[in-house]
């Protein structure tokens, strides 16, 4: 799998430990900044990594920031995004199966690593059920394009 992931100047060491998780699982990893500890607007690093997802050249992203709520209402505003902030092995298991989600948000300061990399690990290992959930999925994509949620045929 082909995994984007970047960080404010808050999570940049969390981002570097996760690149090498994520490396030994297998995956590639485009790494989207930021590379040191100076102050950055996440908005801009949620950009790079929600656009390599949203134009097709990630299959999933990972953001870090001191919470990951910030990161995920950036990244949401690409086409085709979904993220969320997760904190939890619940959160991130039913954010695939249900949500089909693309990107994760996680918090760099809030969560330990050890903690980081069970999300991170079981987010990469749960798959999307699909059923009843791809057509809710369908309607927020509806929802992005403008068009009003019954636009997605039910």
């Amino acid at each position: 799998m082909r995994i984007a992931i970047g960080s404010d100047h808050r999570g940049v060491a969390a981002k570097i430990r996760l690149m090498g998780l994520l490396e030994r699982m297998g995956n590639e990893v485009v790494d989207c900044g930021c590379h040191n500890d100076e102050a950055v607007d996440y908005p801009d690093i949620a950009a790079d990594v929600a656009r390599q997802v949203s134009h097709g050249k990630a299959d999933r992203g990972i953001l870090l920031c001191c919470t990951g709520v910030g990161m995920a209402i950036a990244a949401n505003k690409l086409p085709g995004v979904r993220a969320a902030t997760c904190h939890d092995e619940v959160t991130a298991e039913m954010s695939r199966r249900h949500n089909d989600l693309n990107v994760l948000c996680l918090s760099a300061e809030m969560i330990g690593p050890e903690v980081q990399d069970k999300l991170i690990r079981t987010w990469l290992e749960t798959p999307f059920e699909g059923g009843r959930h791809a057509r809710r999925v369908a309607k927020i994509a509806a929802l992005e394009c403008g068009g009003d949620e019954t636009d997605a045929k039910s």
